[in-house]
């Protein structure tokens, strides 16, 4: 068995759903009591978003063409 087999089948099981839904739990209690905080952290996000945009959004651009002279 794979880890993602045996991570699909966790997810399956009763404990992977209470596991699920308790982390779903607390995150929705973060959005809720922390969101002024959130919204003061977006612009540092949005910074720190642009250099990761830049090493893996534009990976396939590196490519150098060769012209073959006939």
């Amino acid at each position: 068995m794979t880890n993602v087999t045996s991570f699909r089948c966790f997810l399956g099981s009763k404990l992977g759903f209470a596991f699920t839904l308790m982390l779903a739990a607390l995150g929705a209690y973060l959005l809720w009591t922390h969101t002024g905080h959130m919204l003061l952290a977006v612009p540092y996000l949005f910074l720190l978003l642009c250099p990761l945009m830049h090493l893996f959004g534009h990976r396939h651009r590196h490519t150098s063409k060769q012209e073959n002279p006939k």
